[in-house]
């Protein structure tokens, strides 16, 4: 026997044998219980990083890293803060922009709408609208200065019936005095082409225009509602902003992506969180079931322990004996629960399809503003599940093991 006696003795006592049929059962439960524990955090922390990434590259690539705006008043000097800003190593890209809030208006149906207006050279320097249009063959082509042309989101142009030629009413809040009173101003638009980033907050709710007539549209004449940045590192977006705030000085106010969804992203982290302890609760319970296997297991090999320890066994022996079967369980348990949790996550494009052909759509873009589910696989959070169900394990074999290295040999062969 190569192999330590008490490992040895402790894998057979993990086999079924005569009377221990039941306690072998409550075994290959724990081991069901780690595995469908570990198996539902790998994936649900994979989806929700997932969920996490794809709504930061969405958010980013159709906004901005970064925001520089003039406190009160259009930004008429918007060609010196590109200028400054640009001196900054980690920044990538600058362009003016106009910004407001307007209701569309086409085939007798209305809605609230957020317009930009852009500079179609420049956007593509901090945005990645070009790469999202539809029926259309590039920003410069559908957006001319004075033509009055508007690409619509795809959502957004579904909702009013619009299609690419269509005319669109724009409303603008502010009205103009007339001899006849207060009469809001109202421009008509061609629909020019759609953009589609797949995140509903953006395709359902923005319309993009020319800068210059968004700016003619709101009445700011030859200026901007401010300059918007594109990062060199998205995670480093506080820190740029607090830099460059210092350096254009203290009539602009600089703002950056994490500010302007901060709210969101902390309740996708809280949720995050709680999921992570709330399913940590099913390996907790798994690991409960080793230890009253274990405590059974020692009542049933008592004349076994008293044997050995008349043998000469030591205490830590014994108890090593018992470690290696729940440890056994542990590891089972944990180690089929990463496959499965590793398979699960790596191929959740397929499952959820799958899936939805029986229970219909499992993402309304309404309320998740994404129409697919990510997983984003990352091996720090795959190894810290595994060491917790692990670590969970070998701690629950500890009274169970202490309690068998406590037997009095005596006591045990009394009645045998």
């Amino acid at each position: 026997m190569f192999q330590p006696y008490q490992f040895f003795v402790g894998l057979r006592y993990t086999r079924a044998k005569r009377r221990n049929h039941f306690i072998s059962f409550i075994s290959l439960i724990s081991i069901v219980g780690i595995t469908l524990g570990v198996t539902a955090l790998i994936t649900v922390t994979s989806v929700m990083s997932g969920f996490e990434k794809e709504m930061r590259q969405r958010i980013v690539g159709a906004s901005s890293h970064a925001t520089v705006t003039a406190f009160g008043e259009p930004m008429e000097d918007w060609q010196s803060v590109v200028d400054q800003v640009n001196t900054h190593p980690e920044v990538l890209g600058a362009a003016p922009y106009v910004e407001g809030q307007v209701m569309l208006v086409a085939d007798g149906r209305s809605t609230g709408a957020m317009i930009r207006g852009i500079e179609p050279d420049q956007e593509s320097s901090v945005s990645e609208l070009a790469d999202k249009l539809e029926y259309t063959e590039s920003l410069s082509h559908s957006l001319k200065p004075g033509e009055y042309g508007i690409i619509l989101g795809a959502d957004l142009a579904a909702y009013l019936g619009a299609i690419v030629g269509d005319k669109v009413m724009v409303i603008t809040p502010e009205a103009s005095v007339t001899p006849v009173g207060f009469v809001p101003r109202i421009k008509r638009f061609t629909v020019t082409g759609l953009f589609r980033f797949g995140m509903f907050q953006f395709d359902r709710n923005m319309a993009v225009m020319h800068a210059k007539d968004s700016a003619k549209l709101l009445k700011m004449g030859d200026g901007y509602s401010g300059v918007r940045l594109k990062l060199e590192d998205t995670g480093r977006a506080p820190f740029v902003s607090r830099e460059i705030k210092n350096s254009i000085g203290f009539n602009y106010y600089v703002s950056d992506w994490t500010q302007q969804n901060a709210n969101y992203f902390l309740a996708v982290k809280m949720e995050k969180t709680m999921m992570f302890i709330i399913l940590s609760m099913i390996v907790a319970v798994a690991a409960f079931n080793i230890v009253s296997t274990l405590v059974m297991m020692v009542q049933d090999k008592q004349a076994d322990i008293a044997i050995l320890r008349t043998q000469g066994a030591s205490p830590g022996s014994i108890m090593s004996i018992f470690l290696v079967q729940g440890t056994l369980i542990g590891v089972v348990g944990t180690v089929v629960g990463v496959i499965g949790g590793v398979l699960l996550a790596s191929n959740i494009d397929v499952v959820v399809p799958f899936i939805e052909r029986f229970t219909g759509p499992v993402l309304n873009p309404e309320v998740y503003y994404i129409d697919k589910m990510p997983s984003d696989l990352q091996w720090p959070n795959v190894g810290r599940i595994a060491l917790m169900s692990f670590g969970l394990s070998v701690l629950a074999t500890l009274y169970p093991a202490w309690r068998a290295s406590r037997t009095d040999p005596a006591s045990a062969l009394a009645y045998e």
